[in-house]
């Protein structure tokens, strides 16, 4: 099927996502994406069948959540509870509060983005949800998340792996990702959802 291959079409659409722990987009496509029509997603998976009734585009194109010329100003420009979708409309069912699908993680774990078109990074900024904060009923924050970590620059790669330590989380969290890409005053933001086991 056509509209299956669209998110590899090519380099003018090519950016990146958080593919472990899966961001919610990329969750979504990777589960359903190939079986987007299936009805057993509905009671399978219903926040990913929500995401896809809402706009379809947010699975297809989950390597373009960014948004231009926030000049570092992350949480001024990005409105509590936009958090998820990077304050794009387009991609509001990814703030949803929900039983969203988690990846169960250590409290020492890696975090891998995948960038098709290889911008390498200023920086990534990572936070966890609080204790106390759920997931399943409410919209995110920023009074809502736990600073963790800022990494330094990576040189332009597809590929860029690194580790996170955390301490004192059980359970389900979120995990939200800032990527400030190297090549323009390019901002991405995710969220994906992880056990703590």
């Amino acid at each position: 099927m056509v509209v299956g291959v669209l998110p590899w079409s090519g380099p003018a659409q090519a950016h990146g996502t958080i593919v472990s722990p899966a961001s919610r987009a990329y969750q979504c496509w990777k589960t359903w994406g190939s079986n987007h029509m299936s009805p057993a997603m509905q009671q399978q998976d219903p926040m990913c069948w929500r995401a896809f009734q809402a706009n379809p585009d947010t699975m297809w194109n989950w390597m373009s959540a960014l948004r231009d010329g926030l000049r570092g100003n992350f949480q001024g420009a990005t409105p509590n509870g936009q958090l998820c979708s990077n304050a794009l409309s387009r991609n509001d069912s990814l703030n949803q509060p929900g039983p969203w699908k988690t990846t169960n993680v250590s409290r020492n774990f890696t975090i891998h983005l995948y960038d098709q078109a290889s911008h390498g990074a200023d920086f990534f900024r990572v936070y966890v949800s609080k204790n106390g904060f759920n997931p399943t009923t409410q919209r995110l924050g920023w009074g809502d998340l736990d600073f963790i970590t800022q990494t330094g620059r990576y040189a332009p790669a597809k590929d860029i792996r690194f580790n996170v330590s955390t301490s004192g989380y059980t359970g389900h969290h979120v995990l939200f990702v800032i990527w400030q890409a190297s090549h323009l005053d390019q901002t991405y933001m995710w969220c994906s959802d992880v056990n703590f086991v």
